[in-house]
Order: C-alpha cells, then sequence, then structure tokens
C-alpha cells in the first residue's frame, strides 16, 4: 500500500512539472525528452542485470504499452498544459482507472457490465460539462488531447498490467522506454538550443523529474506495490490522484480552485469507483447461454 501509494503522489506532481518546464524546454524536449533521460537510468540496469530480451509476441504488447506509456501520453500531456490550467487536467485524467477497467475487461474476455457503463457516461458527461464551462461553450484542442491521452494510457496501462504477470512489474515499462527512445533522440537532439542553459533552477528540476521519477520510478513504486498488496486492492490508491493532483497545482503554480472544481472532481471518482467495482460478465458464459436458448 506504502509503494502504491508514493507511485500516485509521483504521478499527481507530472502535469505541476510539465507546466513549470514547458515555457523553457518547449513541447518536444518536456514531452519525448523525458523518454530519453528515462532511457539512460534502465540501459545502465538492464546491462547490469543482463536483463533477457522480451520474445516476440511479448514485443507486440510492449509497443502498444510504449505508443500509449512513452510516446502519447507525454505529448499529449505536454500539448495540453500549454493551455489549460493543471486543476483542469486533472479532472479529465480522473476517468483513467475507468478506462484502464474498460480495456482490461476487453482484454480478459469479458463484457463490462450496464452499471459500467452508466458510470462511465456520467463521468464522460461531467468531463464535458466541466471543459464545456471553462471553454466558455466549446472544448478546446487542450481538453480533446487529454481526453485522446486517457484513452491511450488506458490501454497501455491494461496491456502493462496483462504482460507484467509475464515479464516482471517493472520491466513492461522499462522495456517500453528502451524500446522507444531511439525514435525520440533524433527529434529531441534537433530541439536542443543554446538558451535552456538560461532556464531557471525549478524548471531543470522538474525536467529532470518528468525523467527519472514520472516516467520511470513511480511505475517501479506503482507495479510493484500492485504486486505485492493486489491490482485491486492497492489501485484504489489511485482514486486520491485527481485531488493531489489539484493540491499541487495550488502549492507549486498557485492556481485558484473552485468549489466547482472540487465538487465535480468528487462527482468523477464516485464514478470511477461504482464502474470499476461493477460486475463483468464473460463472453464466453454469454455465447454458452445463447447456444442453450438457440
Amino acid at each position: 500500500m506504502l509503494l502504491g501509494f508514493i507511485g500516485v503522489v509521483c504521478f499527481s506532481l507530472t502535469l505541476p512539472a510539465t507546466s513549470i518546464a514547458l515555457p523553457y524546454f518547449g513541447e518536444v524536449i518536456v514531452g519525448l525528452g523525458r523518454t530519453v533521460i528515462a532511457a539512460i537510468i534502465v540501459g545502465t540496469i538492464f546491462i547490469i542485470k543482463k536483463q533477457l530480451l522480451p520474445n516476440k509476441r511479448q514485443f507486440k504488447s510492449l509497443l502498444i504499452v510504449t505508443v500509449g506509456a512513452v510516446l502519447a501520453f507525454p505529448l499529449l500531456t505536454t500539448f495540453a498544459m500549454k493551455s489549460l490550467p493543471v486543476s483542469h487536467g486533472a479532472i479529465e485524467l480522473a476517468l483513467l482507472p475507468l478506462a484502464t477497467a474498460g480495456f482490461a475487461m476487453w482484454r480478459g474476455g469479458e463484457r463490462p457490465s450496464k452499471r459500467y457503463w452508466i458510470a462511465s457516461t456520467i463521468g464522460a458527461i461531467t468531463v464535458t460539462i466541466y471543459a464545456l464551462y471553462l471553454g466558455l461553450g466549446q472544448l478546446h484542442t487542450g481538453d480533446i488531447a487529454l481526453i485522446l491521452a486517457v484513452f491511450l494510457l488506458g490501454l497501455s496501462y491494461a496491456e502493462g498490467g496483462k504482460l507484467s504477470k509475464e515479464l516482471g512489474s517493472w520491466q513492461v515499462i522499462a522495456w517500453a522506454i528502451v524500446i522507444g527512445a531511439p525514435f525520440f533522440i533524433i527529434p529531441v537532439s534537433f530541439s536542443i538550443s543554446v538558451n535552456m542553459l538560461e532556464a531557471p533552477i525549478e524548471a531543470w528540476i522538474s525536467l529532470f523529474y518528468l525523467g527519472v521519477v514520472s516516467q520511470f520510478l513511480a511505475y517501479v513504486a506503482w507495479y510493484g506495490g500492485m504486486s505485492l498488496g493486489g491490482i485491486s486492492r492497492v489501485g484504489q490508491i489511485q482514486y486520491l490522484q485527481p485531488f493531489l493532483m489539484i493540491g499541487f497545482s495550488v502549492l507549486f503554480l498557485g492556481e485558484s480552485i473552485t468549489w466547482l472544481t472540487i465538487g465535480l472532481a468528487i462527482i468523477v471518482v464516485i464514478c470511477v469507483i461504482i464502474g470499476k467495482n461493477a460486475p463483468v460478465i464473460k463472453k464466453e458464459f454469454h455465447l454458452e447461454n445463447n447456444a442453450s436458448s438457440s
């Protein structure tokens, strides 16, 4: 439980750190450079441990994790933080456990129940209303980017959770980082400029936090906690993430938080709790019933 809590706290600081680093380093460095930083650490660990290569089937699953957790989520959230406050992003990212649960059921050959779909719909409507309210009646491109980030990261979380039973709890994200890093080195190299040396210390700390903690160590704590304490039990700590993220936005960025933000965060988290704990229907069982009826 302690490891899971540490992981959630680390993830909750990702958007604030992104918001701080973005004005000084740009989207490419903040979105992709963090993976290059993490790859140096992971590569060193793999060399020391003489880690075995994944097989072809595992490699295909790792590509899904790479696209979602290593490429899409960092880039999309970095893009969104150009125009949205962190507290806004916290509300939309609160749907992540629900998206993960949905993809996990799909990958596990199960059908979500009606309760799951009702909770998901209410949560999605709540997030949309909030985005429209702050966007003066329209969805900003940052909102669309965050919703897409939730969708893709949910898929990669579900795929990574399934694969971790074979490769190990932290090796999944480690291999995803190693696979993705070579493709990012060239764009990151071209985005480096001398002006970055003038960035303040808090910007540099934020950038290295994203690379060392958000992209790697947070996953080590998170997956390690779930492997020790159980996915369902430890996974419930994730319900705290939007509130921690909102709190950090006030503490580090000085954002003002309204009661509307807190209220809608509570509604979304309740929807996530109901949806994640909803019963599921096995597809095989459903098909057998149809065959019996016939």
